[in-house]
């Protein structure tokens, strides 16, 4: 498709709207799904490829849904009502991984991962969160326990551990992100893990692990365990 050709002008079989309700949403291109938040271009540009333009500026849906309102605004195409569709939409993603998580059973350190990546990936600010469990694995609730900087995050071993008490949990796990992508373990990273095995092994609470969440990077698994490491 030329840059300059409207979607509206397009064959059928290859307008978005047409496309997704004939094959399905999966059969589009990211810059397709995007067209369909934007609904219209601008002089010059169609809503796809102004769609494609963000995803190449800023290196993927993950980037792009980093970034905030205020700067959303700033891009060219969109404005404050393209801006908010395009941060419900991905908001939206974030609460439908949540949400489809109560009966999630907890076996490995990748099942973590893929659950909590889709909120915390493609965050520019540290979260820490807090999975409760049943015996079986089984996970109870999820918790924002708290957020910080773009590289820090703080929280005390009694904070941590008030909601594993709370739901009554015999075993929990914790996660927080690196929005670097890079999930090289910090000094105080090792150091809160270090003494929070050591107060759950005094309280008889089962820690399952700490993972680390960034991005996938020069074929890395996009986390870090330290239970794989060995070093819970």
């Amino acid at each position: 498709m030329s840059d300059h050709q409207r979607i509206h002008d397009l064959p059928s079989g290859q307008k978005p709207r047409e496309k997704m309700a004939a094959l399905g949403a999966g059969s589009l291109a990211n810059e397709e799904l995007l067209a369909i938040f934007l609904r219209t271009g601008t002089k010059g540009a169609s809503a796809i490829e102004i769609g494609r333009q963000l995803l190449r500026k800023h290196g993927g849906l993950v980037a792009l849904a980093r970034l905030d309102l205020k700067e959303l605004c700033k891009e060219h195409g969109l404005g404050l009502a393209k801006a908010c569709q395009l941060q419900a939409a991905f908001e939206l993603g974030v609460r439908a991984a949540r949400d489809g998580s109560n009966s999630i059973t907890i076996n490995s350190s990748s099942s973590i991962y893929h659950l909590l990546a889709p909120q915390l990936a493609h965050l520019s600010s540290e979260k820490l969160l807090v999975l409760t469990l049943h015996g079986n694995g089984r996970l109870i609730r999820t918790r924002e326990l708290s957020s910080g900087s773009s590289n820090q995050t703080v929280a005390s071993i009694s904070e941590i551990l008030r909601p594993v008490l709370i739901d009554q949990a015999p075993n929990f796990a914790i996660a927080h992100n690196h929005p670097s992508g890079d999930t090289t373990p910090s000094g105080p990273d090792k150091s809160l893990t270090r003494n929070l095995a050591k107060a759950a092994h005094t309280m008889g609470l089962t820690f399952i692990d700490h993972l680390i969440i960034g991005r996938p990077i020069d074929g890395t698994q996009g986390y870090y365990s330290f239970a794989e490491e060995g070093e819970m």
